[in-house]
């Protein structure tokens, strides 16, 4: 809990400042702070490890410029030394002045892209500091640097509270069809694609990484030797990222995660050249929630074998593009991809490319005030499709914010998907049955809907019995009211 009060107490110390106005400052802010405390941390750990096997460690952050020393010197006791700690106009100086155009510079100076060092860089090239108040500054670091991140349970419930304010930075940041993905759902869709060392992650939209997190969290389980640590950390997850702070905030929270320095790239997926797409360049396994309803240049729209406008739409070409022969997706997309006319073409695509082998309808509400229907789209790349099993969840509630979607939800479509068993919720269709637009939509053949066979005469005349009782009722009512009040 210790993590979840410090939280909060930063949050209301920022609706206070001047330069923060909403949940998305909030985050950002304390996401930068966050950051260089827990790299401090993880430098001195990783020297006191090289110590002990008597090897030299070279810091990354060094001098005045670490955590300890600028932000959070002590005094004997071990408490903040307030005699010698920065504040007020002097630490907001500082921090703006010497310390974000230092870190900024790691960029320059990193001997490798894929680096830490140059991961640092790029951070620090993205952000500023909107804390004006050096009072405020100065009490959100003695909150932060009282957080400790030396055992696992510390880390995972940080990374957990990070997560739920990446959730609160998402619903109040919506823009373009970006809505942040239920965590649930990420890890019934990690488990489905499956994904093992040795293969590669890519997550062309990534937002705030939380499939790359949740994939990087399953394949820990798989680790047999130091071999296939270091091939997770280095040569598994790929990311990328249009907007600017999603990209920060994935960048950090997968090295929040366990993910020393991650294969995050700041730039616009949909402007890459597919004429140019190598087989090297490919992916063993794609997990995304693309945007919907965004916007490019026109330019962009001749990038793709089939023209579209919907980025949704172009991002399903890239999917099928990238993956490997016998790579695996998991795609979370609006359902109305499964029969708008526009899409026709890019859905023959995917049955003839691809075996489109499991879709999962979700009901509305699973994105928390969206207002949209969407479904996971599970396919192998490779050989067609000829046949289609349908999951329908059916949570036996209304979803949403304060009733989200949970793990108990998902229970029956993953033991069910392993062996695509037909049940009331689920069925199972051929594709030679599918008429030329190739009408992919969910229809439950199990549930059948109430028809009313009644004329159109039979309507009206039921309608103006209706009226004709509550003209009655109401006069009812009144007269009881009258009578009432003369009593």
């Amino acid at each position: 809990m210790q993590y979840e009060s410090t939280f909060n107490a930063i949050d209301n110390i920022l609706r206070n400042e001047a330069g923060c106005s909403n949940e998305l400052d909030y985050i950002e802010q304390t996401s930068w702070l966050l950051f260089l405390k827990y790299l401090d941390d993880l430098e001195t750990d990783r020297e006191d490890e090289a110590e002990l096997e008597g090897k030299p460690y070279k810091r990354i952050v060094t001098g005045f410029y670490r955590w300890s020393q600028w932000a959070a010197p002590k005094d004997r006791e071990g408490n903040i030394d307030k005699v010698n700690a920065m504040t007020g106009q002097d630490l907001v100086d500082f921090v703006n002045l010497k310390l974000f155009p230092t870190l900024s510079r790691f960029k320059d100076t990193a001997a490798e892209v894929g680096s830490l060092e140059y991961k640092i860089g790029e951070i620090f090239t993205e952000l500023r500091n909107k804390i004006q108040s050096g009072a405020n500054l100065r009490e959100i670091i003695n909150k932060i640097d009282s957080l400790r991140f030396q055992s696992a349970d510390d880390k995972h419930e940080m990374t957990v509270l990070y997560e739920s304010k990446i959730q609160r930075m998402g619903n109040a940041g919506r823009n373009g069809g970006e809505y942040y993905t239920p965590r649930p759902l990420i890890r019934a869709c990690v488990k489905v694609v499956n994904p093992r060392i040795g293969e590669t992650v890519l997550d062309p939209a990534c937002g705030s990484a939380g499939f790359l997190c949740e994939a990087f969290n399953y394949m820990q389980e798989q680790i047999s030797s130091t071999s296939d640590s270091e091939t997770l950390q280095k040569r598994t997850f790929y990311g990328k990222e249009k907007k600017g702070l999603p990209y920060i905030i994935a960048t950090m929270n997968m090295i929040f995660h366990g993910v020393a320095a991650p294969n995050i790239l700041h730039c616009n997926t949909l402007a890459e050249n597919m004429a140019n797409v190598m087989e090297r360049d490919r992916r063993d396994v794609i997990l995304a929630n693309p945007p919907f309803g965004g916007s490019e240049r026109s330019e962009l729209f001749d990038n793709f074998d089939i023209r579209t406008s919907e980025t949704a739409y172009m991002f399903m070409q890239y999917f099928v593009k990238m993956l490997k022969a016998g790579g695996r997706a998991g795609i979370v997309i609006k359902n109305t991809f499964l029969s708008n006319g526009d899409a026709c073409a890019i859905r023959r695509m995917l049955l003839e490319d691809c075996n489109l082998h499991t879709v999962l309808d979700l009901p509305s509400g699973v994105f928390s005030g969206a207002g949209v229907k969407t479904v996971v789209l599970f396919f192998t790349k490779g050989v067609p499709t000829q046949k289609i099993w349908y999951y329908q969840l059916n949570p036996g509630r209304n979803l949403g914010k304060t009733n989200a979607l949970n793990e108990a939800d998902l229970e029956d479509f993953l033991r069910l998907q392993e062996t695509k068993a037909d049940s009331e919720n689920s069925w199972t269709i051929d594709v030679s049955s599918l008429d030329d637009a190739c009408d992919l939509s969910v229809k439950n053949p199990n549930k059948v809907e109430e028809v009313d066979n009644r004329t159109p005469g039979e309507i009206l005349s039921s309608i103006e019995a209706l009226n004709t009782e509550n003209s009655k009722l109401i006069v009812e009512i009144a007269n009881n009211i009258v009578n009432g009040a003369l009593l």
